[in-house]
């Protein structure tokens, strides 16, 4: 059996809050000792704040699947109770994966703390009730899959159009968007770099599709022509579709600034997505704008979320 961690490498760097808590039950013996200050190593509530704010920061060290992240804030409070300590912790950070572990492991070690300051005095203290209180931030907050929507994926290639050569990059896009994403891929061709072609395709499809994924013909040549046959039958450009494509690109390639894809909307809700003709820009692509494209049709449609 192998492992792994999970790759958020095309992950947005969002703002991540998470908020745990947790209890350690204690005599009221121990529960007097704390509250007056009696324990001879220190002061119980002080030193656990202090201990959860380390263990925060070690959680990938402890745990093999975390990912060691930069953490921008721990903050964690001790309050004694009527039957013991409580114990909360608030974590935040800006990145690529959530802070619910840390937030968790905060809480974990500070009751560990407590229970060793006291186990001398207390042999019957019981940890319980850790859970996580709040969760913000990430994907979760916003992504939506593709269930329910028709696609369109049209490949521009003179040389795939001819049959010298196979059409990897639609194959990828129809792949990832009907096993990772859950749509529906209702219609695919194969075309010349011709925009005369282009517009009949794009044209035909309109309102019919919820979406028209475009790869290749975004380069430099002559013959590149998708972007342009774009702009001309789009009502609306969403500039930053293309822009975060191209921005969160570089991370994997700098040859992702090369590519001058449009995205954009034609009659009233379809979008078109122009993907490059790399098989790698079509997977990174897609996975980082497709928990959006849901969302992206309701505006066109002039819905709301709710």
């Amino acid at each position: 059996m192998s492992f792994k961690q999970v790759d958020v490498s095309n992950k947005f760097e969002t703002i991540r809050v998470a908020k745990a808590e947790g209890k350690i039950y204690l005599s009221k013996e121990s529960i007097e000792l704390i509250k007056n200050k009696q324990i001879p190593k220190g002061d119980v509530l002080s030193a656990s704040e202090i201990a959860g704010i380390y263990g925060a920061k070690k959680t990938s060290e402890i745990l093999p699947f975390c990912h060691n992240i930069p953490i921008d804030q721990v903050i964690v409070k001790a309050e004694l109770v009527e039957d013991g300590v409580l114990i909360t912790a608030e974590v935040k950070n800006v990145g690529r994966t959530g802070v619910e572990m840390e937030a968790l492991t905060a809480v974990s070690t500070a009751l560990l703390n407590v229970y060793d300051m006291l186990k001398a005095f207390d042999k019957n203290m019981v940890i319980g009730d850790i859970k996580l209180v709040k969760k913000k931030g990430g994907k979760s907050d916003y992504a939506e899959d593709l269930s329910g929507l028709k696609c369109a994926v049209i490949t521009l290639s003179d040389s795939c159009a001819k049959g010298e050569a196979e059409d990897k990059s639609g194959k990828t896009a129809i792949k990832l968007i009907e096993e990772e994403f859950g749509g529906e891929v209702v219609h695919y061709k194969v075309l010349p770099d011709d925009r005369e072609k282009l517009l009949d395709e794009f044209n035909s499809l309109k309102d019919k599709v919820d979406i028209i994924f475009t790869t290749g013909g975004t380069g430099f040549s002559k013959r590149d022509i998708t972007p342009e046959t774009t702009k001309e039958v789009i009502r609306k450009e969403m500039i930053g579709f293309s822009e975060a494509m191209r921005i969160v690109g570089i991370k994997f390639t700098p040859k992702s600034l090369l590519s001058r894809g449009v995205c954009g909307i034609i009659g009233e809700h379809t979008l078109i997505i122009n993907l490059p003709g790399s098989t790698g820009g079509v997977k990174d692509n897609i996975r980082m704008i497709a928990p959006l494209l849901k969302h992206a049709i309701r505006m066109a449609r002039g819905e709301k979320k709710h």
